[in-house]
């Protein structure tokens, strides 16, 4: 095959595999917005608006290209999608193209002659694309809005690159390669840092072919120098030439006089005459390298320049402005993530810092100053006391990479690694009470009856008194090598590679989001008995197996290359472990996040794909060198093609496959639907999902844009107040009383209490006036003078800071307002009350919770407040939880007081049946209920918030005699989310007992098998595993169990006398195999609601069966007290007291159900069993 031929297959099979690609992910694009980041991407691309921080302004920039090609509001999702899947088709092609490259310069390729060397080959790099255009991660990617995609689009697009240029190197015009891939670089700071991750296998490119003899001070010194020019383009080029330009602005503004802008404009033209120059100066030099290299900063510089939208749109005052990055200052905070908290990856605090108090030696260290423009006085003034403003951590709890570093993970941070050494003070060694606490304390965890939580309770509570030790150096090897690289990084990369258990998130055990192969018996050692799995195992669409295949080929070709060519194989191993080690090492994972991260890991699976091309190619070649029948290398090639690519796409087809799925969208219209129209609502929004979702269904699908989403994080930072400070679309400005220099970055970010007048309660607009104030009396450095101490002993920023001298305070409550604004209807007019007080933190507030009480109190109930749940902090409602009202998804904050639900605190507010049926009624459902789409498991954890709230509504109807209506919200619920797609199983109780209390049994009946069915199949999988597995699954399985319970009991409650008997009999038939998690006489105990029901039933030989087991127990513990000395008797009279009572009750039973003589014989068991104990002395001592 000559170059003509050669490049005509090439081209035209790798947009083949394009074509593929592009196909695969077509047919299983999202449809419209998903959940988490993408509803984000997609509102900030197609208005071009500024997205989170480190931002993203390239990838938003065709994400408007791309969405100017829809048709209409609700298209504009799918075209912002698709631009991921061509991102992922293209990276399928340079993936191929990389393949051909590669292969074509191994020793054991010669030529192509014959059609098997062309197959061979070709069929080699066409399956080691495929294998990761069907993998996992990359496919999920795919087929939604995010950065990934086209991130790791540019990461292979980078490698080509690379390749390319290694073969023109030292040619006349070979670093045009060079110059272009300095643009693309420059190109991914506007999608993500990704593609930074090839840099190091270019640099090891570079060295290998300059340097043919390879020594090992060069090897070394050729890595550290690529690693060194990735961390100069990453940390220090872009950033220093941020800070050069707010640096220059602020000098030429303040010291020069000139005005706004024009530090930032010279800096410019001076960048732009330091390249004109030193080009012209080299060129004429004839310093080619050094040409080259300013060269290539240029480019890097033009594929950056993508930034610059970010600060032109900031001061279009976009309605998505996030940071509101403006100028360079503010663009390099935006750019180096300080909206963020800061990790430490090689030395700095650990979690135990949280245990040890300030540092003795530096409390307390400066922040960055915050410039802010003045347009009074033309100047940039510092708006915060940056000076000594930051609690420094304690440098006895500093280590080297610091693994164990976050305060808010301590307690799992211990379940994962050695709790911490301690040791009580020399001064508190006297305490004998405290000596005896922490003594118990040691003995508890000798023990094993101590988790993660109980160590953190200890230390919070007893740090005062004791020295806590920082974790051991080894302890954070331990975690970096057991959780960040064996649990989030080889787990993912075997999902990938060897198959799926299942789509629920990880947390650490045998259940849900492991790898395995599908091979029974070693999927069995890992995970317990895989033969009787329950059917929802089985029927998850993400249990994916690959029998080991897709690895078993790219660990041959890891080892086909490491034979072939050492320099390559370096290459690549440096490439792949930077896009998977190093990258977990950087990003420094906690336990547990809030979702998987296995999407950030796709560069390393691609070059993991490169070698299973290579091991395609080299177990062809080896068959061929075994058996030279013709028919060996194509049937080689279709062998390895059915069992990788094939095999990946047909089992992941079903859980990528995301066509015609609009859960999401109509999730977010339904929480908007919820709230009242056209009156100027405001909904305070907690997380990603329920602000992004928002945030996308009003800019992009302009719906219900009267409603003002405020997201109760970002609100803690000046530049998202004075956005609510705005109208937006047809929500008018939110009425703020703070000025901006009065919560400006560094200001009232800590508004402290000071206990001076808390038995005054003050109106909350008292409140607020006083901490508006900046009134010397109103700061904390009078608290420090009047307490006699030395204000300058103190930061000035904690001088400044404000206090409050009670936490009581009252909202008073305008009727007129409450009724005008629709908040209450007239007919409930008598049940406003006429305040509510609040009691305030004693600790203090942050600037979030401040601001949100400025709203309240300059509300005046004119605008109806929403919360969208999903928290049950008090602070998350304003400290106002018995005021709350439930409408459809979200709760609104009304002046009628409703009681805590004493049986359950997580049902909040009180209902209003008439308007909640209304709004149930319009909402959008999408097609939840179609069997054809996948329900991913974000849509199945939004039906907890559908099933609590309808189910909540039916028992209201029914408790109002509106029992049609009732039918039809449970109905409805069950239809739209159909039992066996959603899960949350104990959700759907209430909706028996509800069928039971509006007459339709067989409808309750049908639910109950339904659900029961789901809970015994679990129980037997449950069974089925070994004693150890059981051990490790104790909280599982109780868990189960005390579901199935909940079932039992209502069918036994609603005394449906049919049908419960058979169901007990059931339950303990299923339950007593774990009777040994409970212990006997926990687990006998619990079942004396049964006994009646058993006999209601018509069992009653199982009813007998339990009353003698019930007794057992209790005669068996009352034998044990009765064993104790009358003095300690005396100790545990209440204990026997019960254990009496509760016999008592069990012959009641007796008495009402079982014979005459049975009666006798228990009344004697009775007798015997309580005859021996002291208190009763006297009564048996009388007779």
């Amino acid at each position: 095959m000559n170059t003509t031929q050669f490049e005509f297959w090439n081209r035209t099979l790798g947009w083949s595999v394009f074509a593929i690609a592009l196909v695969t992910f077509g047919l299983t694009v999202e449809p419209t917005a998903s959940f988490w980041d993408a509803s984000e991407y997609i509102a900030t691309s197609a208005k071009l608006q500024i997205g989170h921080p480190p931002g993203a302004p390239f990838y938003q920039m065709m994400g408007a290209f791309f969405s100017l090609f829809a048709s209409g509001p609700e298209q504009i999702a799918l075209l912002v999608n698709l631009m991921s899947v061509f991102s992922s088709a293209f990276t399928i092609l340079f993936l191929f193209w990389t393949l051909t490259l590669l292969l074509k310069k191994l020793p054991a390729f010669s030529t192509i002659e014959t059609t098997n060397d062309a197959l061979a080959f070709f069929g080699s790099a066409v399956i080691g694309a495929l294998a990761f255009c069907f993998s996992d991660s990359f496919w999920f990617n795919a087929v939604e809005a995010e950065v990934y995609a086209m991130a790791t689009c540019i990461l292979s697009l980078l490698f080509w690159l690379s390749l390319r240029w290694e073969q023109e190197m030292n040619t006349p015009r070979g670093d045009r390669w060079l110059l272009l891939i300095a643009f693309v670089i420059g190109l991914s700071f506007g999608v993500h840092f990704m593609g930074l991750l090839t840099i190091p296998a270019m640099g090891m490119l570079y060295y290998f072919k300059n340097y043919k003899t390879v020594t090992f001070k060069g090897f070394i010194v050729a890595n550290v120098l690529s690693v060194a020019i990735l961390l100069f383009i990453f940390k220090l080029l872009l950033p220093l030439t941020l800070a050069l330009f707010g640096k220059m602005e602020v000098y030429f503004v303040n010291n020069l006089g000139f005005s706004f802008n024009s530090g930032t404009i010279f800096t410019a033209f001076l960048l732009i005459g330091f390249f004109i120059y030193n080009l012209r100066f080299t060129r004429k030099k004839n310093y080619v390298n050094l040409n080259t290299g300013i060269l290539c900063i240029l480019f890097v510089f033009l594929g950056f320049s993508s930034w610059v939208m970010l600060p032109i749109r900031a001061n279009a005052n976009t309605v998505i402005n996030e940071n509101s990055p403006s100028d360079a200052r503010q663009l390099l905070a935006y750019y180096n993530l300080e909206q963020y908290p800061e990790t430490k990856l090689f030395y700095g605090p650990m979690f135990s810092d949280m245990y040890a108090g300030q540092d003795e030696q530096e409390p307390y260290i400066d922040d960055k100053p915050k410039y802010e423009r003045d347009e009074k006085t033309g100047r940039y003034l510092i708006v915060n006391n940056w000076k000594g403003s930051r609690i420094n951590a304690n440098s006895k709890h500093k280590g080297i990479l610091p693994r164990l570093h976050s305060s808010e993970h301590a307690a799992n941070y211990m379940n994962f690694t050695a709790p911490l050494e301690f040791s009580v003070k020399p001064e508190y060694r006297g305490s004998k009470q405290l000596m005896r606490e922490v003594q118990s304390f040691r003995q508890d965890a000798s023990e094993g009856s101590v988790s993660g939580e109980d160590y953190h309770d200890f230390y919070k509570k007893m740090s005062p008194y004791l020295n806590i030790e920082k974790p051991s150096f080894l302890s954070n090897m331990a975690y970096l090598f057991q959780y960040q690289i064996g649990y989030m990084y080889v787990r993912y990369f075997m999902w990938n590679f060897t198959g799926r258990q299942n789509d629920i998130q990880g947390r650490y055990n045998s259940l849900n989001g492991n790898w395995i192969s599908g091979i029974p018996f070693i999927d069995a050692i890992r995970l317990g008995n895989q033969s009787k799995l329950s059917e929802d195992s089985l029927n998850n669409k993400a249990r994916n197996t690959y029998f080991f295949l897709p690895l078993i080929l790219g660990l041959i070709g890891v080892f086909f290359l490491y034979g072939q060519d050492k320099m390559k194989f370096w290459v690549l191993m440096l490439f792949f472990l930077f896009t998977g080690l190093a990258l977990k090492i950087y990003l420094n994972e906690r336990p547990f996040e809030p979702r998987e991260r296995d999407y950030a890991l796709v560069g390393s699976f691609y070059v993991f794909a490169i070698w299973i091309g290579m091991g395609t190619f080299a177990l062809i070649q080896n068959l061929r060198n075994t058996w030279s029948n013709k028919l060996v290398v194509p049937a080689s090639v279709l062998l390895c093609f059915l069992a990788v690519p094939v095999l990946m796409g047909v089992q992941n087809w079903d859980d990528h496959d995301r066509s015609g799925r609009y859960t999401a969208q109509s999730i977010s219209k339904s929480y908007l639907t919820s709230i009242q129209k056209d009156v100027g609502a405001i909904i305070f929004t907690i997380g990603d999902n329920d602000t992004f979702a928002l945030w996308y269904a009003q800019d992009i699908e302009e719906y219900r844009q009267d409603v003002r989403p405020i997201n109760t994080s970002l609100i803690a930072t000046d530049w998202y107040i004075d956005q609510m400070k705005r109208k937006t679309y047809t929500s008018e400005a939110v009425d703020i009383q703070l000025e901006h220099a009065q919560y400006a970055y560094g200001v009232r970010d800590y508004t402290k209490h000071e206990s001076i007048i808390d038995s005054v309660r003050w109106d909350i607009k008292d409140f607020m006036n006083w901490v508006a104030s900046d009134d010397p009396r109103n700061k904390y450095k009078r608290i420090i003078q009047k307490s006699g101490g030395d204000p300058d002993l103190y930061p000035k920023g904690t001088q400044e800071m404000v206090f409050y001298p009670t936490n009581k305070i009252r909202v008073n409550v305008n009727v007129e307002n409450v009724i005008q604004s629709g908040l209450v209807k007239e007919k409930d007019r008598d049940l406003i009350v006429p305040y509510i007080d609040i009691d305030l933190p004693k600790g203090g507030l942050y600037k979030n919770q401040l601001i949100m009480l400025d709203i309240l109190a300059n509300n005046d109930w004119k605008r109806p407040l929403y919360f969208t749940g999903g928290s049950y902090d008090d602070s998350e409602y304003l400290w106002m939880k018995n005021y709350l009202q439930l409408e459809g998804l979200v709760y609104k904050l009304v002046p009628i007081k409703t009681p805590k639900n004493k049986n359950n605190p997580y049902l909040m507010g009180r209902l209003d049946a008439d308007l909640m049926y209304e709004i149930v009624k319009k909402w959008e459902w999408g097609n939840s209920d179609s069997p054809e789409i996948y329900h991913d498991p974000e849509t199945r954890k939004n039906s907890i918030s559908y099933r609590s709230n309808m189910a909540r509504l039916a028992e209201v109807l029914i408790d109002e005699g509106k029992l049609e209506k009732a039918k039809e919200i449970i109905d409805l619920n069950l239809e739209k989310m159909p039992v066996d797609y959603f899960g949350y199983y104990s959700l759907l109780t209430p909706f028996i007992e509800g069928y039971y209390r509006i007459g339709a049994t067989e409808d309750a009946r049908k639910l109950f098998e339904q659900i029961a069915e789901k809970y015994r199949d679990q129980l037997e999988y449950f069974e089925s595993l070994s004693l150890n597995f059981q051990y490790d699954l104790g909280e599982e399985i109780l868990t189960e169990i005390e579901r199935y319970r909940s079932l039992i009991e209502v069918i036994i409650d609603n005394n449906d006398e049919e049908f419960m008997s058979s169901k007990i009999v059931a339950f303990q038939k299923h339950t007593a195999p774990f009777e040994f998690l409970y212990g006997s006489y926990d687990y006998f105990t619990s079942q004396e609601d049964f006994v009646a029901g058993l006999y209601i039933g018509g069992d009653s030989i199982a009813g007998r069966s339990l009353i003698e087991n019930i007794a057992f127990v209790y005669e068996k513990r009352l034998s044990q007290l009765s064993s104790l000395d009358p003095e300690d008797q005396t100790i545990y009279e209440e204990i026997i007291m019960d254990e009496v009572n509760g016999y008592r009750r069990l012959m009641l039973y007796v008495s009402l159900h079982e014979t005459d003589a049975y009666r006798d014989s228990m009344e004697k068991r009775v007798f015997v069993a309580i005859e021996p104990l002291a208190m009763f002395d006297s009564l048996f001592g009388e007779e």
